[in-house]
């Protein structure tokens, strides 16, 4: 299992605005069978700490291309990833791997 991180560096004043549509695009995501639940944070820049950042953080049995053969995009998450654009300055995936109890040390 995996923990997945998508980060993005938001321009400025608007962290918040893009952890919403960062928690909308996760529900989607989530409604469409293809997501588990996320978690989004942000900080605005009343926190210690890189400001104007948002992280959407879910958790996947395996990592799959978005490119992959057979993988259908929901149109409302390009809708929201398009508004997202607009209000970020670039974004990227930050991918760790999840210490489950199977994968402990004895």
């Amino acid at each position: 299992m995996y923990v997945i991180t998508r980060i993005w560096e938001a321009k400025p004043m608007e962290a918040r605005r893009a952890a919403t549509l960062a928690a909308l695009i996760g529900d989607v995501y989530e409604k469409a069978g293809q997501r588990s639940s996320v978690q989004v944070s942000f900080n605005g820049g009343t926190l210690p700490g890189r400001k104007d950042r948002v992280y959407m953080r879910w958790i996947a049995d395996k990592i799959e291309s978005p490119y992959r053969s057979g993988n259908v995009i929901p149109e409302k998450a390009r809708e929201l990833g398009a508004k997202m654009r607009e209000i970020t300055v670039r974004s990227w995936v930050e991918f760790e791997e999840l210490l489950t109890e199977d994968k402990r040390e004895k």
